[in-house]
């Protein structure tokens, strides 16, 4: 059974990627360069900004396979972030705003995930008062950047950010590297969800057990 699932999240990820990289069609001239420098190149004529896009592909596979395993596993689900994708591949008003409104969501759920597991909050009264202020800013800043001003300039000015430099080969500058460091860390970050899921699971089987005896 567990061979079947593994065999079928292989396929759907394949299928994921396969997808995803549609955007990157042409051909490779110089048969010599490394995939990735092919990729860049081919994308070129499609995308405003290629090495972002590969990155944030990545990234976004990264996501599907963990919350898939994390599914197979648990039973459970994730909210997609498949927007900041195509805000790099046409940088339009649409893309951007969906882009930055996804991505202030998410970290509004992180946080009030955060704040309820790491202090045990089980009290549904304490949970709705921990979650209405984190809400509440969540939905004003998304409706102030969507109708009222679309300033990000702050936001971005940290970790690579504070270190720009002109993109190297045409391609990869800190924003994109940033998106590439995303990679390995989404790896951690779901590969932590799994286990304490599955450490929480274990726990409560444990006590109900007990009460049992």
């Amino acid at each position: 059974m567990t061979v079947t699932l593994r065999i079928k999240e292989a396929s759907l990820l394949l299928e994921f990627l396969t997808l995803a990289t549609h955007c990157m069609s042409g051909s490779v001239e110089n048969t010599m360069e490394t995939n990735m420098v092919a990729m860049m190149r081919r994308a070129h004529g499609h995308c405003q900004d290629p090495a972002s896009v590969t990155f944030s592909v990545l990234s976004l596979a990264m996501y599907f396979n963990g919350w898939l395993s994390f599914f197979i596993t648990l039973y459970y689900k994730l909210p997609l972030k498949q927007d900041r994708t195509g805000f790099h591949t046409r940088d339009v008003d649409i893309t951007k705003r969906l882009d930055y409104s996804s991505g202030i969501a998410v970290l509004g759920f992180s946080l009030i995930v955060y704040i309820l597991r790491t202090f045990d909050v089980r009290v549904e009264a304490t949970r709705v008062m921990v979650s209405a202020p984190v809400l509440a800013l969540v939905t004003t800043h998304v409706l102030y950047i969507n109708f009222y001003k679309l300033y990000y300039a702050s936001g971005l000015a940290m970790l690579l950010e504070i270190y720009d430099f002109p993109p190297y080969g045409g391609y990869f500058d800190a924003h994109s590297i940033w998106h590439l460091a995303t990679v390995p860390l989404t790896i951690l970050w779901w590969s932590f969800i799994r286990d304490d899921a599955e450490f929480r699971t274990s726990s409560l089987l444990k006590k109900s057990k007990k009460k049992t005896k």
